[in-house]
């Protein structure tokens, strides 16, 4: 049977010391409990961003803090939310003048445990708000009691807050137009092989050549449907007119997000892309920001997703904001940052 390479003991803790090991300049390891913070962060930031959830998706959420990002990451167990310890310790590190503000993808565990931490983050008198990111379209049914989950639009979230963070906005204002971002995004994924089993090695879910499940979950989660593969400009077309037809009215400008789901290649990843803005493109719909790459996988799943957020004009700027962190494309380099005096 296919096995991951991870230790069988502590692999989430030994992952977090590998990745601050490659990265000194940018993350601080706390051990106990697990968590990263940003090194630096831009001067005029009066609220703290942290965001975490359960491992597995990486980069997602702590190849993405640093400067103009997230101040702080919270990994869980694979597939696991995370302790409400480490969330709330994570936040008490990164809390601004005005506060924290929590990214909280729609999943019950993740909803709880942020949850807990903020009640105890409140009766330590640090203010805290949160935004939930419910994005994924195979989930928007009445029958989904919890409602949408939150998948890749969580990224583009998350680049969003923080160039808007770094313009001194205060935490009422940033969990409002955090609200907003999250409202204005919309995703979908499909996979062709499920990922390996941590436990018992080979693939979790069974699904027969030629079939594709068709909005899965980046937990692995089965889709409601399996359908026949109808070839690569069908399958694309299909889904990139599905998430844009989710919106009310068609968007003028988008950031546009195609992801793999952990073993898809950029050969692969890069025809989607093109394929997608060309559809765009004869929609009518301008691409104001791209990301091309694996962000949000579900471990080494054979599949990928399509996420568009629709952009105001306003919010341009928060978007080609200076960041540097260990996994999103890096944007110019801080002005302001000691180590770069």
């Amino acid at each position: 049977m296919n096995r991951l390479f991870l230790p069988e003991h502590q692999p989430v803790g030994q992952a977090l010391r590998g990745l601050a090991l490659a990265h000194p300049e940018l993350l601080r390891l706390h051990e106990d409990p697990l968590y990263v913070t940003a090194r630096e962060r831009h001067p005029g930031r009066r609220v703290g961003i942290v965001s975490g959830g359960g491992s597995g998706h990486e980069p997602l959420h702590t190849g993405f803090v640093g400067a103009g990002m997230l101040d702080a990451a919270v990994p869980g167990s694979v597939f696991a939310s995370p302790h409400n310890r480490q969330i709330h310790e994570a936040s008490r590190a990164v809390a601004g003048p005005e506060g924290v503000l929590h990214v909280v993808k729609n999943y019950t565990g993740d909803r709880i445990n942020f949850g807990i931490a903020a009640e105890r983050l409140r009766a330590d008198g640090i203010p805290v708000r949160r935004v939930l990111i419910d994005d994924d379209l195979a989930t928007e049914s009445a029958e989904t009691a919890t409602g949408r989950r939150g998948t890749g639009a969580t990224v583009l979230v998350e680049k969003l807050l923080g160039g808007a963070a770094d313009t001194g906005l205060g935490l009422d204002q940033l969990a409002d137009i955090g609200a907003e971002f999250a409202d204005s995004s919309r995703s979908i994924a499909v996979a062709a092989r499920a990922q390996t089993s941590p436990s018992r090695g080979g693939p979790a879910f069974e699904l027969q050549d030629g079939r594709l499940e068709y909005g899965v979950g980046i937990h692995g989660e089965r889709a409601a449907a399996t359908r026949e593969h109808p070839g690569f400009e069908p399958l694309v077309d299909q889904l990139a007119e599905q998430v844009l037809d989710a919106f009310t009215t068609t968007p003028r400008e988008v950031a546009l997000l195609v992801g793999g789901l952990g073993s898809t290649t950029l050969l692969e990843l890069h025809a989607i892309h093109a394929r997608v803005s060309e559809l765009l493109d004869k929609r009518g719909v301008a691409v104001a920001g791209r990301l091309v790459g694996t962000f949000v996988p579900a471990l080494d799943m054979s599949g990928f997703s399509l996420t568009l957020t629709a952009l105001r004009e306003e919010w341009a700027p928060y978007w080609h904001a200076p960041s540097r962190t260990p996994a999103f494309p890096a944007r110019p380099a801080f002005p302001l940052l000691e180590s770069d005096r």
